[in-house]
């Protein structure tokens, strides 16, 4: 049976896991400004692969932010949509880190990474099809079965499409997450990347999930190389990605929100800067709504 790891600090009205407020992923080049400094940020998101070892550096300082602030747990090789079996090796080692860190919840993505036995290490988009709804949300089921808790899948950016789609992806995502009875990670960037490859309306996007199940946002920035953009973490979050998350924010409510960087870091201070408007975008939307409530 799936449990929710709902605490004290309460749940989203929407949701069974807590609202955790404004965060930032935990990356190894701010280790040390982040112990030292201890910042205002509300939780951490680390990336699970880095963590499943037997012992050693890494988690011994992730011992220590977990003394410090909540954690949540973002998966890159879960390969949810992939036809080879679920890895049970890679479970067992996913839910010994589960068990450590007791994390407030678990992602990964809606995508494939591995195919005979080799992982590609890119996150591969899927067919919009009834079948593949099917397999999906079958593996996820599994998946939630073995964890004991539900999880969260994120939306991939996008740069091919497949013949056999019979939906959107919006249409596609919300039909698994509803089937699998798992949540969402909403990731805005990588909607704007795929509409802007693929010439769809990013709004249309954000107006068809299912407010219900939307957990976490990620925000990051990419990479324009003019005719396409590619999902590449290593800029600042730009106008438009900030836009569609202040319409997202005015539609879904409060959601748990971060800022995603994996390359070019910049001083810290300005990832705190990029957090802070998170937070005003949040705290503006937040008095309107109560304004017209």
């Amino acid at each position: 049976m799936i449990k929710d790891n709902t605490n004290a600090a309460g749940s989203h009205k929407n949701n069974p896991y807590p609202y955790l407020g404004y965060g930032l992923g935990l990356r190894a080049e701010y280790y040390n400004t982040i112990l030292d400094q201890q910042p205002d940020v509300d939780w951490f998101e680390i990336i699970s692969e880095n963590y499943m070892v037997d012992g050693g550096k890494p988690l011994s300082y992730l011992d220590k932010f977990r003394e410090r602030y909540p954690l949540v747990m973002h998966g890159v090789s879960l390969s949810i949509g992939s036809t080879d079996p679920l890895n049970r090796e890679y479970l067992k080692q996913l839910k010994a880190l589960v068990d450590r860190v007791d994390p407030v919840w678990v992602s990964d993505h809606l995508c494939w990474t591995i195919h005979g036995g080799l992982n590609v290490h890119d996150l591969l988009p899927l067919p919009y099809t009834e079948a593949a709804i099917a397999h999906v949300a079958d593996r996820i089921e599994q998946v939630q079965d073995f964890l004991g808790r539900r999880i969260l899948m994120e939306n991939v950016s996008s740069y091919v499409t497949y013949t056999e789609s019979e939906m959107s992806e919006w249409e596609f995502y919300s039909s698994v997450v509803e089937k699998a009875d798992c949540l969402m990670l909403l990731d805005i960037n990588n909607i704007h990347v795929s509409a802007v490859n693929h010439a769809f309306d990013p709004l249309d996007y954000i107006n068809a999930v299912p407010a219900a199940r939307v957990q976490q946002i990620h925000l990051a920035g990419h990479t324009d190389y003019g005719d396409f953009i590619i999902d590449t973490h290593d800029h600042p979050v730009i106008d438009s990605v900030w836009d569609l998350y202040k319409y997202a924010i005015k539609r879904l409510g409060p959601v748990s929100t971060m800022i995603e960087r994996d390359d070019n870091f910049p001083p810290f201070a300005e990832l705190m800067a990029e957090l802070d408007h998170a937070r005003q975008i949040g705290g503006i939307n937040q008095e309107a709504n109560t304004c017209t409530a």
